[in-house]
């Protein structure tokens, strides 16, 4: 489990059809193999590592559903190790299992942010709500606005330094995951809807 919280940018170090090696430091602290360390939001199993880099072998799911494939020797990525019990959550809840890609349409400065347009398929517009979590990249970010097929969200300036945002541009695929409580919360209303009620909602905390 994660936070959404980037501890560091990584470097991409090679990248083939099936392995990772990226260049890191301060998500090597305590890392061992068969570790998980989430880069651009999809938490992967680390498989070598050494001072300064891991490695990671990506599985076809993964290559599916990321835009892990993508990346090039020299790319930057997000890059996060998991939470630990009792530690601060920052973000939100975020297992690192990313759900689709969507696509930068714009980013627009706002002030002292820069807002972003994210095109998103049907199965992320789904779980999209105003005032809502989503992981973009691994970044925990809050939904500032839906629109049909696309959302909004404000990054703040040390966000927009810290993370790959900063290197993104339109057009760019982003790695989507949306808050795992709406996903639940759905297949509970789905399971019982057939004795869906006020009264029932009430007894079990809605």
């Amino acid at each position: 489990m994660f936070t959404g919280i980037v501890a560091e940018v990584g470097k991409t170090i090679s990248a083939q059809s099936d392995k990772l090696v990226v260049g890191a430091s301060r998500v090597l602290k305590d890392v061992e193999l068969g570790g998980s360390v989430a880069i651009n939001g999809a938490c992967l199993t680390v498989t070598g590592f050494n001072s300064n880099s891991f490695s990671v072998d990506l599985s076809p799911e993964t290559l599916r559903r990321t835009n892990l494939g993508n990346l090039k020797s020299g790319d930057p990525v997000n890059l996060e190790r998991p939470l630990g019990l009792g530690g601060e959550l920052g973000g939100h809840l975020v297992q690192g299992h990313v759900d689709n890609t969507g696509r930068i349409v714009s980013f627009t400065p706002e002030g002292g942010a820069i807002i972003f347009r994210i095109e998103a398929p049907a199965d992320i517009m789904r779980y999209v709500v105003e005032k809502g979590f989503i992981a973009v990249d691994g970044i925990s970010l809050t939904v500032t606005a839906k629109g049909t097929g696309y959302f909004q969200v404000s990054v703040v300036n040390y966000t927009w330094e810290n993370t790959i945002l900063k290197y993104r541009i339109s057009g760019d695929l982003v790695n989507l995951e949306v808050d795992i409580i709406a996903k639940y919360a759905e297949q509970f209303i789905l399971i019982q809807r057939p004795q869906l009620t006020v009264e029932y909602l009430r007894e079990n905390g809605f």
